[in-house]
């Protein structure tokens, strides 16, 4: 069983799935840096020059290639992975979908000044656009969630031995 990690943007998906894969001795497919690899440029320079739609285009592409060859691995999804419906359908066939959550002060906080992030919507200060985005997301990444984690206070191995009670009394994982 797949490991499917999902939430907005300064959630700690990547961070926990690092930390998850080595615990669990798990391999690690990193959905955003595969995107990156195959098109040989940063994620802020690709939706510069050919947009978010051919970026979400992209990622359906490569999480269904994912879905297709992964077995008991972490899957670290970008922010954006739930607008499309058919990504959640793939990464439920075969994994447990873990959703992290923080305030949204704790992820403008964590997010601020990362240039990994381009916009997602121009003409809003950078705290109106992370407030409309998770708005938007939150009801998605709810109905995805076969558990939600929220990593506002918590450290991240805290987080990690949360998920994982959680993963070994749902049977996804031996104790």
């Amino acid at each position: 069983m797949n490991i499917v990690m999902l939430g907005y943007r300064g959630t700690g998906k990547s961070v926990i799935s690092k930390l998850l894969s080595k615990k669990l001795r798990m391999k690690l497919y990193k959905i955003d840096q595969m995107i990156s690899e195959s098109v040989e440029k940063s994620i802020p320079e690709m939706v510069e020059q050919e947009g978010w739609e051919n970026f979400r285009k992209l990622e359906s592409e490569i999480v269904a290639e994912v879905c297709d060859k992964a077995k008991n691995s972490i899957i670290d999804c970008g922010g954006g992975v739930v607008l499309n419906d058919s990504n959640i359908v793939n990464l439920k066939k075969g994994g447990v979908c873990i959703v992290l959550t923080a305030s949204l002060e704790t992820i403008t906080k964590r997010i601020r000044q990362d240039k990994n992030r381009p916009s997602l919507e121009r003409g809003l200060s950078f705290e109106d656009e992370q407030k409309k985005i998770l708005t938007e997301r939150n009801s998605k990444y709810r109905a995805a969630a076969d558990y939600i984690c929220d990593t506002s206070q918590r450290r991240p191995r805290e987080t990690v031995e949360e998920i994982t009670e959680f993963l070994e009394a749902k049977g996804c994982i031996k104790k």
